[in-house]
């Protein structure tokens, strides 16, 4: 057995020693490639050091590039990458973009192979560089995690791109007198801090301004339409300067208020009307019913203005809710009208006469309203002395009458005054049945149509 063992050992010898032989000259291939590759950059970096020494080594970085010659051109980019929330009461919407500005200095031209170095912050100060503000920011951030976001790129005939990220919560004045079918156009500001026009102008490329995917937008109540970008000439005291504008144009999405305000207000209202159909006589029903649907109308007119600032103007939820409030409102003074009609009639009184019995079969008629609706009509010179003098003087004999509710035991004769309508006063709730239905709707078409297509 030992000797079959040996024999083996001494045939696979050879073999082994073939393979391992291999594998080292295999390793160091490898490892001669990865010397070739690693002296590449080595040879490129010690170019970009010396041309980056060449550049500052005469470099002014407190001076614009042709200063005294000409102005410095600056061609600006944005991308936006996100826009939201927007607050409402404070006026203000955040917005989260990359800020790119380019333009050529001379003084940083260079001959090498490399057509561009792209450079960290550390480069940042020791160059020139615009003191691009904006003007309608509050408050403004740069991102510094990990690193600074900053980019710098200098090509070899000077063109320098210079890029950061920002986020920045700026001014938006909104109008509401629409609100909440308003439409707002939120502008982005910015300009030279100290360079007037003549030494520096700013420049919109043809594609300037790109924006991301907007589903990662934070506009929960708005929805982004579009954005226009503009240039502008600001003169002032200190010179004139060129002022870049970007707006983006947002309109409101209502579904919000929809449910929280404009549904709960047409429901009170329709509640309120539950009231025509109780018996006048059920005083604490019809009481209670209005009462509530008017504390619930005044809840919703405090709800709504939450959402708002305090502007002295009237939006168009106000006149809604208002109208609303207006027609609950209605809706119990129609009852407290009615109540006060029926349950206070004065007694009959003829000369201090007892009154007489309706005769028997004779059909008693309700009570009316009369409303005048024709004063030009001529009145014997007699009965308008007495109804001048006094107003609760009778109408006719055997009749009850005052100036414009009368109660008549009887219209035989049907000798009423002319030129008056006679109104059931027991009717007013069939009336209004009608009234405020019909007068609740016209207002929804117009006000809808109005503040939706005009």
């Amino acid at each position: 057995m030992p000797g079959t063992v040996l024999l083996l050992c001494l045939a696979l010898g050879p073999v082994l020693r073939a393979r391992c032989e291999s594998t080292e000259e295999y390793d160091y291939d490898y490892l001669s490639i990865n010397k070739t590759w690693v002296l590449t950059p080595k040879a490129h970096e010690t170019d970009a050091t010396q041309i980056l020494n060449s550049l500052l080594k005469n470099y002014d970085n407190k001076l614009r590039p042709d200063i005294g010659i000409k102005p410095t051109f600056i061609d600006v980019d944005i991308y936006v990458n996100s826009i939201g929330p927007v607050s409402v009461i404070q006026m203000e919407y955040t917005i989260d973009i990359f800020f790119a500005q380019t333009w050529y200095d001379r003084r940083l031209r260079f001959n090498s192979t490399l057509k561009a170095l792209t450079l960290n912050t550390n480069m940042v100060s020791r160059i020139w560089i615009p003191d691009t503000f904006f003007r309608n920011s509050k408050r403004a951030d740069s991102h510094w995690i990990t690193t600074p976001n900053q980019l710098l790129r200098i090509w070899n005939d000077g063109k320098v791109l210079y890029t950061l990220r920002l986020t920045i919560e700026a001014e938006c004045l909104l109008q509401l007198q629409n609100f909440p079918m308003d439409t707002h156009s939120c502008p982005l500001v910015f300009s030279s801090y100290g360079y007037p026009r003549e030494e520096i102008v700013y420049r919109w490329r043809r594609y300037s301004i790109e924006v991301s995917d907007q589903r990662t937008w934070r506009l929960y109540q708005f929805d982004f339409t579009g954005l226009r970008n503009t240039s502008e000439v600001l003169r002032t005291g200190a010179g004139e300067y060129m002022v870049m504008t970007v707006s983006f144009d947002l309109s409101r999405r209502m579904g919000y208020f929809a449910i929280q305000t404009y549904i709960p207000c047409i429901l009170t209202v329709v509640l309120s009307w539950v009231s025509f159909w109780i018996k006048r006589d059920s005083t604490p029903a019809r009481t209670s019913l209005g009462i509530t649907t008017v504390l619930t109308m005044t809840t919703l007119s405090t709800i709504s203005r939450k959402h708002l600032p305090r502007v002295s103007y009237i939006t168009a939820m106000d006149l809604f809710v208002s109208v609303c409030f207006i027609f609950v409102f209605a809706a119990l003074m129609e009852y407290a009208t009615l109540n006060y009609l029926v349950g206070n009639k004065k007694p009959l009184e003829h000369n201090n006469r007892k009154a007489r019995l309706p005769p028997a079969g004779a059909q008693v008629m309700p009570s009316f309203t009369t409303i005048n609706i024709n004063n030009i009509m001529h009145w014997p010179a007699e009965i308008e002395e007495d109804e001048d003098d006094d107003p609760g003087s009778p109408c006719l004999e055997g009749k009850e009458c005052e100036r414009f509710f009368c109660c008549i035991e009887d219209c035989q004769t049907g000798m009423w005054r002319e030129g008056r309508v006679r109104i059931h006063i027991s009717r007013l709730d069939s009336y209004s049945r009608v009234f405020f239905p019909t007068a609740f709707l016209l207002f929804n078409i117009v006000y809808w149509i109005a503040y939706l297509y005009l």
